[in-house]
């Protein structure tokens, strides 16, 4: 055979092993070339009378991550491509057989007449899993670095390869169509639990296990290929399958608000194959793949949250021309919320983390949040002591200034008032080297500005977190006027480091996530005033794509922290520069009535140890109760979700955003912009720039300036220009 994906042995025992090493590359991913070569695999262990079966292992640390995704974009080039030259249905039937290739292919597996068994360690997710999954035997590592999953659905995809049938046919149906809806990727012992897989053993016994079972007479048969076998959960029509459909299709259009097509195709497909045999039931999942693949939503979220994504995090922004950094040591000034929370990040990378304060006990209360937090990891199994007492060993608190002294990075993340920063910095400043760069954690205050506080503003940046930092991917890396390729170097490799997802953007008050979620927030306080119900205006926000309401935002990021940033725009800007009718609510809510936010257990929200509820009393500040039967619901998700790619649209016009990708991986990243429009400013290529433009034309005419189109619209409207067209986005450094 001639393999170059494979390597191909066959021992004493007439047992083979196929171990998967893509040359040159660092994980193996699913490719047409690869298909080809397990196709080959497959055909010449069926044929060769002298080999009893296979196994499938990897030679690299991990198994796959699945499949090359932007082998499914060409192929969606391709059927373009074929619709023009040879009519629509060849186009589609070209489609659908390519997309199916996969899917046939694990089933030829499965079907040879020979055992096949996989031996996983590390990740093994989508495409990969799926392969495991058509294999008659799978055993797992019992490393903490083993996992499997299907996550299709979090890039608007679902299980094409065979997941959807193989899956629901292993599990209770509940429980699968959970798991394909969350994506996750789950443990070996709790993969064995949910009986995804046979066995799990420590990594040096894997694939001897594998062996063994065939060497015992393992069979070559699926399950569901033996006569008799009975789904999990009964037959679809049945009084137990009755008490799954109609939850899960009103627990799917809940979640979903119907703005996610692969969530629908898992339930349509699981719900349709469960009726049928395996073959024909794989022939329905392929179709459905086949159609969502089509789709605006899986080809933006592919975009985005794929391919965007990782060109971000492997260093697409990146100055080429400067060595990268290996932190040994950083330091963090202010050991409050967000000073804890990046002490805590970077320590867990590894890199040791001097904690500042103005006191050693304000210090050490930062240090007890990652002792929290690891405290957290050991009460759910996913640590144990000695991984709590290493990070901890990573963390030294101090209040003398001295201690930052070789340290590569330091961040500064004191509180949001200018003159205690320009204090902090200037302290900072007296006690670095001169090649180490400073960071600010700012979140609104203009990094050039801040730098001025700094003798050498050409190594000052903004390293902007969002809250929590432990939970949240997204890190705005923010350039001031004279903030050199050196510091945005060493941001981005220290962002790498802590695995996160950078986006870099140049200075103006706001930045670009908080100046895009605050009109979203504005835009809540707007209806409230106007007499919109608040029930309706945080459902409707939902329903456009929203991850949570306006109100419940506020009150998480806290109302009077929205105060003071309304109040100093005023001040540096002028009262026209804010809304009245948002300042007359936050001034009742915050200064008269002292509510502000989740911080303090009130807010828009009351709250109480078992969950929250609006507070009642909103009604009463309400001067017009408008009836919800009359507002138009289109209008306030138009509403809810122009106002953000406006203002995306407006930073691109500013230069404030330089990189179309960023935008989208921020918006969504950062602030939960709609996943399935792929981002701010791909909603807006999606409706075209004409419409979005006539769109915000006529929000203006009838609630006001602020959804005005911006000079860079009105132009790209004239030919309904796009985003990535205009600003197509350079290729990722290698």
């Amino acid at each position: 055979m001639n393999l170059n994906h494979f390597r191909f042995e066959t021992d004493a025992d007439g047992i083979a092993l196929a171990t998967w090493d893509s040359p040159g590359k660092t994980m193996n991913v699913i490719t047409q070339d690869v298909m080809t070569e397990l196709n080959t695999i497959i055909a010449h262990v069926a044929s060769t009378e002298g080999v009893k079966g296979c196994v499938i292992t990897s030679g690299k640390d991990a198994f796959s991550g699945g499949a090359d995704l932007t082998m499914l974009q060409g192929l969606g080039l391709e059927y373009a491509k074929l619709a023009k030259s040879q009519g629509e249905e060849a186009a589609i039937t070209f489609f659908f057989e390519a997309t199916a290739r996969l899917s046939q292919l694990y089933r030829k597996l499965e079907t040879c007449g020979k055992p096949f068994a996989a031996a996983v360690h590390g990740t093994c997710l989508g495409g990969a899993f799926e392969l495991a999954l058509a294999c008659h035997y799978r055993v797992l590592s019992d490393s903490d670095k083993t996992r499997v999953g299907l996550p299709e659905v979090k890039v608007g995809l679902f299980p094409g390869a065979g997941g959807t049938q193989r899956v629901a046919r292993l599990m209770q149906t509940g429980d699968a169509l959970q798991m394909l809806f969350k994506g996750d990727q789950i443990k070996p012992a709790a993969a064995r639990s949910m009986n995804l897989v046979h066995a799990v053993l420590p990594r040096d016994q894997i694939v001897q296990a594998a062996k063994e079972w065939i060497k015992a007479g393992g069979s070559a048969k699926a399950p569901w290929d033996i006569e008799g076998f009975k789904n999990p959960s009964n037959k679809v029509h049945s009084a137990p399958g009755m008490m799954i459909w109609p939850p899960a299709n009103a627990i799917y259009r809940r979640e979903t608000s119907d703005n996610y097509p692969a969530a629908k195709a898992i339930l349509q497909s699981v719900y349709e194959g469960l009726q049928l045999p395996m073959d024909l039931a794989l022939r329905v999942e392929s179709r459905y793949f086949a159609m969502i693949l089509r789709t605006p939503e899986a080809a933006a979220m592919i975009r985005s949250l794929f391919l965007s994504k990782g060109e971000l995090e492997k260093g697409a922004r990146r100055p080429a021309d400067i060595p990268p950094t290996k932190f040994k040591r950083i330091g963090v000034v202010g050991a409050g919320f967000m000073g804890a929370g990046i002490t805590y990040v970077a320590a867990q990378a590894g890199i040791q983390v001097v904690l500042i304060d103005r006191d050693i006990e304000a210090a050490e209360k930062g240090k007890a949040y990652s002792h929290k937090l690891m405290s957290d990891q050991i009460m759910k199994g996913r640590a144990k002591s000695a991984d709590r007492d290493a990070l901890l060993a990573k963390i030294t608190t101090s209040a003398d200034y001295s201690m930052l002294k070789g340290c590569d990075l330091v961040i500064e993340a004191v509180f949001e008032d200018r003159a205690v920063k320009e204090t902090v910095i200037k302290k900072i400043a007296e006690n670095i080297g001169r090649k180490t760069i400073l960071a600010s954690n700012t979140s609104t205050l203009p990094i050039s500005s801040l730098s001025e506080y700094f003798e050498r503003p050409s190594q000052f940046i903004g390293i902007h977190f969002f809250s929590p930092v432990e939970k949240m991917l997204l890190v705005e890396l923010i350039m001031g006027k004279r903030t050199k390729d050196r510091a945005l170097a060493v941001a981005l490799d220290f962002v790498r480091a802590i695995k996160k997802t950078p986006i870099v953007v140049n200075d103006c008050r706001g930045f670009f996530a908080n100046r895009c979620v605050l009109n979203y927030i504005r835009e809540g306080h707007i209806m409230l005033a106007e007499g919109v119900p608040p029930a309706m205006i945080e459902n409707v926000a939902k329903m456009a794509g929203m991850p949570v309401g306006p109100l419940s935002l506020n009150d998480e990021v806290a109302l009077d922290l929205g105060w003071k940033i309304l109040q100093a725009t005023k001040k540096d800007l002028g009262a026209d520069a804010i809304d009245s009718r948002q300042e007359a609510l936050l001034k009742t809510m915050v200064v008269d009535l002292q509510r502000f936010g989740r911080k303090n257990g009130k807010g828009f929200y009351d709250y109480a140890e078992k969950g929250k509820a609006l507070w009642p009393g909103l009604a009463d500040l309400q001067k017009v109760k408008l009836d919800a039967d009359s507002i138009n619901k289109q209008e306030l998700k138009d509403r809810f979700l122009a106002i953000q790619a406006l203002e995306a649209a407006r930073t691109v016009e500013e230069k404030v955003i330089v990189d179309v990708r960023e935008a989208d991986v921020g918006s969504i990243l950062g602030f939960g912009f709609a996943p399935y429009t792929g981002g701010t400013l791909s909603y807006i290529d999606r409706m075209g720039t004409k419409d979005f433009t006539a769109l915000c034309e006529r929000l203006a005419k009838k609630h006001g300036d602020r959804f005005k189109p911006n000079k860079l619209l009105k132009q790209m409207a004239k030919t309904n220009e796009s985003f990535y067209g205009r600003f197509a986005p350079k290729k990722a450094a290698a």
